[in-house]
């Protein structure tokens, strides 16, 4: 079943024009409209929330406006730069969540997301990521997915949190109750419904088809039907003129798993051609087919380092082919690097030369395709004293960060998440604990070595002025060894508790 992501953006022609603005934009706090012509008038086009929350609407007169809300801050609208900044922002949904995304304008965006959510965490993180990321960047926004387009921009706009998630095979529950706004019919159609008694999704459903085409057209009988699956609404993936693509054509409709990857090497190669003129590699390759009943399906693969090596790249592609549906049949194929990155020819080795360090990238490309990237990476060191901020985690690839490991004292194997209490019997100020208590466990230490003093990071913030850990590493009856700390120098109370934590286990 597809899963389909509708993206809202009820704000994005103030939020673009406060981005737009900088340092010189309004606060959030005070009403914000955008005003164009509408004939002759001078009407409100775009309404920012604290303008919404002041009475203000869409199709409401400019004068009228001003006179309700004093200090009204008034700027015309740009309905054209509007739909170019929405494109871009649909390019980069494309290049970060899935291959098949397209703007839905005024305020939106649809993305489908089929097998896609896995690599994001799973579908609700990767809705939360995305409003997240948006609203970091100053663009209020609403998400929902859902089997459909209409299913899910129904309940991005009416629904009742800000990320949902439509259970697969649950949409008629979810939408039916909706007002009849939420079905994308004109809003001469909406208001004419309504003055028939039509409130809910549910009326419209509930009324015979006939007589409804007969009275409005066929326009709120696709519109329902779209929503509840009954037709195929096909999303028209946006292509950059800039993007690296290759397509296929087939007079015959082709299904079997054999010929799908066939065709797919010979289009990784015309890719890997075309990459070489232009001096670049692949890093991310989405691989589209189109069906014959207008649906889409979509792979989508990445890489670690950029990539035009035709048999990993197809390898790395027909992985995935099982994963596809070709139903009655696949008329057209087309495979894109939607990021590609330069790169350069490599230089030959001779004999006398040293031996290059082994290509691991295929395989963290491969790992990474099957569980998702972000699920592999390697620890590197950050500078700072303090244990649980000394170490990062980076990209398998990513270059060295230039810091190094501390070597005045030896660091244990496995440091856990948080520190976690011990009990113990310990002679203060400067001596290691002689028993502890771990996990139910009593132990018995034999040898130990310390007190590693570690001071807080006071220029991060004012509680860690005067902090104080002292380190101790341990060894139990067992020939385990621990790494162990008392919060607090063992004297001053404003150092700390002085109550011992476990924070790492040597190998």
């Amino acid at each position: 079943m597809p899963r389909v992501v509708s993206l809202f953006l009820p704000s994005w022609p103030t939020d673009r024009f406060r981005r737009k603005s900088g340092d010189a934009a309004p606060p959030p706090e005070t009403p914000l409209v955008l005003i164009g012509r509408d004939g002759r008038r001078r009407v409100v086009l775009a309404a920012d929330a604290a303008a919404r929350a002041a009475g203000l609407r869409i199709g409401m007169p400019a004068s009228k406006a001003q006179a309700l809300v004093p200090g009204l801050i008034v700027h015309d609208a740009e309905p054209e730069a509007d739909v170019d900044a929405l494109e871009r922002l649909a390019l980069w949904a494309l290049r970060r969540y899935a291959p098949i995304v397209a703007a839905d304008p005024p305020d939106g965006i649809v993305i489908d997301t089929t097998g896609a959510d896995h690599l994001h965490g799973g579908e609700a993180v990767m809705l939360t990521e995305m409003v997240a990321r948006l609203g970091g960047s100053g663009l209020a926004a609403r998400a929902a997915i859902a089997d459909t387009w209409g299913a899910a921009h129904a309940m991005a706009r009416f629904g009742t949190r800000q990320t949902l998630v439509v259970p697969s095979g649950e949409i008629a529950q979810a939408i039916l109750p909706l007002p009849i706004a939420a079905l994308r019919l004109p809003a001469v159609t909406i208001d004419s419904l309504r003055r028939l008694g039509f409130e809910r999704v549910a009326d419209l459903a509930a009324m015979p088809r006939a007589s409804l085409a007969l009275r409005f057209g066929p326009e709120p009988g696709r519109r329902l039907d779209q929503a509840l699956a009954r037709v195929s609404e096909p999303i028209d993936p946006i292509r950059p003129e800039e993007i690296v693509e290759v397509r296929r054509n087939f007079a015959e409709p082709i299904g079997a798993p054999e010929t799908i990857a066939r065709y797919t090497g010979k289009l990784a190669a015309e890719l890997c051609a075309e990459l070489e003129t232009r001096g670049q590699g692949a890093r991310r390759l989405d691989l589209l087919f189109f069906r014959v009943d207008n649906r889409v399906e979509a792979i989508r693969i990445g890489t670690a380092m950029p990539v035009r090596d035709t048999k990993r790249l197809t390898r790395l592609l027909t992985d995935k082919i099982e994963t596809i549906d070709p139903g009655f049949g696949i008329e057209q194929i087309r495979l894109a690097a939607t990021v590609a990155e330069p790169l350069r020819a490599k230089q030959t080795i001779s004999s006398l030369a040293e031996a290059p360090e082994p290509d691991v990238s295929d395989v963290i490309d491969i790992l990474a395709n099957r569980v998702g990237e972000e699920r592999l990476y390697r620890f590197a060191p950050v500078q700072s004293d303090v244990p649980e901020r000394s170490v990062q985690r980076i990209a398998p690839m990513a270059p060295d960060t230039g810091e190094g490991w501390p070597g005045h004292w030896p660091r244990p194997s496995r440091l856990l998440p948080r520190p976690e209490p011990i009990e113990t019997v310990a002679l203060l100020p400067d001596h290691p604990p002689v028993t502890f208590t771990w996990r139910g466990v009593r132990r018995r230490v034999k040898r130990a070595d310390g007190p590693e003093r570690v001071f807080g990071e006071w220029w991060k913030r004012d509680a860690e002025l005067a902090a104080v850990r002292d380190y101790f590493q341990v060894e139990d009856e067992n020939g385990e060894r621990y790494w162990v700390y008392r919060a607090g120098d063992g004297e001053d109370a404003a150092t700390g508790s002085h109550t011992w934590f476990m924070h790492g286990i040597f190998g």
